[in-house]
């Protein structure tokens, strides 16, 4: 057995003992379903300073403008800003490979230079010229990076066949079965591992990102992004975001999926599961993470839109409380491409299929929220956000509530998760107080005796 099908095989046993989300990664779907093992707190890089308050945006290039290109993305600017977001994660945007591409254009994930730009989406000094007016516009922007596979005519395989898995055979294997437009690099080999952390150093030095998104991190194996996060951090303070779900991916990474939140959004929206498991979930992950690590929460994705359905599909009625909770629960909010402004299709993966922007009112439920954790320190990320205290009512199995609070700062929030209405009476000391409501911009005063009526899916966001 070779070193890399050893990592393989730790890697997939890893798979069953930790929470990892369905991997699609744009190539197709396989699933897995798993549990969390605690962790301690442990030291080593904390999350840069300027992301304690920001909201992260995926943008899926491809589909977000007729033409696909930074040039075009770049108009979009001012519209992001102004609803909140803080930092623009960018789908991989290198060229594509072409043998064994699956559809017409290909996956994003199959990766045919890491050094260069897709020139469908434009030259490399576009994507400079687009970084430089993301920073003025007061964002920050990382890429998506995908270090576990490549596509199958990436020039590597060619120069340095013995980087790549092989079978018996001695032929190239992707890394999952379904994922047959990629192969498996070897990180057995040490020149994979220095090649890489070259590729990544070169982004950050030459275009000025501020950090990555990586892909199935947790099939590369740990040592590597130990390695890689203070290479990249000599250049500058980088944010890095995991597409994992294990609490030994911190510190070395920023922020990882809070992918079991996601299922129970679903689940409750299905009558599956019911409000409390919310806070039950919230508290139990706040034990088993480090301190100071960043969990992301979302509605949708670029793999839940185009495998499992848009937010309205798995959601409902219930889109906007699931992401009012999303935007107000520990830590970071996601939006994906589109859900400002209703999107309410799977979008093509490996085809052209733009984008129709227009108004919607999600748009300014989204305002709403991010502007509201860029300015409400009980809000903010991490080690910097507010405590978390749930609150309970005279209807825990259908509403959920809680405080996040930050002295002098706080939120109360407060969600119907059913279709029926009803009057909510939330009991304890926790949520009283004087606050505004962020929506309808009204003050209210709430003490022992107050009571709240919510239609239903209905939810309110109460802020002092």
């Amino acid at each position: 057995m070779t070193s890399a099908h050893v990592r393989r095989l730790i890697a997939l046993v890893a798979l069953l003992v930790a929470s990892v989300p369905p991997l699609a990664c744009g190539h197709g779907k396989a699933a897995f379903a798993v549990e969390h093992t605690p962790m301690a707190d442990f030291g080593g890089p904390r999350p840069p300073g300027w992301s304690r308050n920001l909201a992260i945006y995926e943008v899926n290039l491809r589909q977000f403008t007729p033409g696909g290109t930074f040039r075009e993305f770049e108009a979009h600017l001012p519209r992001l800003r102004d609803l909140g977001v803080g930092i623009i994660w960018l789908m991989p945007l290198h060229p594509i490979g072409e043998q064994n591409r699956k559809g017409s254009l290909g996956s994003y994930y199959s990766v045919r230079d890491y050094l260069a730009v897709n020139p469908e989406h434009g030259t490399m000094d576009e994507f400079k010229h687009l970084v430089r007016a993301i920073h003025d516009h007061g964002m920050y922007v990382i890429i998506d990076w995908v270090a576990n596979h490549t596509a199958w005519d990436n020039p590597l395989a060619r120069k340095h066949p013995e980087w790549f898995t092989r079978d018996a055979q001695g032929r190239f294997v992707p890394p999952v079965a379904d994922w047959s437009d990629v192969i498996d690099l070897d990180y057995g080999v040490p020149e994979v591992w220095d090649y890489m952390i070259d590729a990544l150093r070169f982004w950050v030095r030459e275009t000025g990102i501020d950090g990555f998104r990586c892909d199935v991190a947790g099939m590369v194996p740990t040592e590597f992004w130990m390695r890689a996060r203070p290479a990249l951090d000599a250049i500058k303070p980088v944010f890095m975001l995991a597409e994992w779900d294990t609490p030994q991916m911190h510190p070395w990474f920023d922020m990882t999926y809070d992918w079991e939140l996601h299922r129970t959004f679903n689940s409750i929206a299905r009558g599956k599961k019911n409000a409390k498991t919310i806070a039950a979930h919230v508290m139990r992950d706040r034990r088993r993470y480090p301190r100071g690590a960043y969990r992301m929460q979302f509605t949708s994705n670029h793999d839940e839109n185009s495998w499992n359905g848009t937010e309205f599909e798995r959601l409902g009625e219930g889109a906007a409380a699931f992401a009012v909770l999303a935007s107000t629960l520990p830590d970071m909010p996601l939006i994906y491409t589109g859900q400002e402004a209703g999107l309410d299709r799977r979008l093509k993966f490996f085809e052209k299929d733009t984008i129709e922007w227009s108004e919607h009112p999600m748009a300014d439920v989204y305002r709403t929220l991010l502007l509201l954790k860029r300015d409400n320190p009980a809000l903010y990320n991490g080690e910097a956000g507010g405590d978390f205290v749930p609150v309970k009512t005279d209807r825990d199995k259908s509403v959920v509530a809680f405080v996040r609070r930050k002295d002098p700062h706080g939120v109360f929030v407060v969600a119907n998760l059913s279709s029926k209405p009803c009057t909510v009476c939330p009991k304890g000391k926790a949520f009283q107080g004087d606050y505004r409501d962020a929506f309808s911009g009204s003050r209210v005063t709430l003490d022992r005796k107050a009571t709240l009526d919510l239609g239903p899916w209905e939810f309110r966001v109460f802020t002092r």
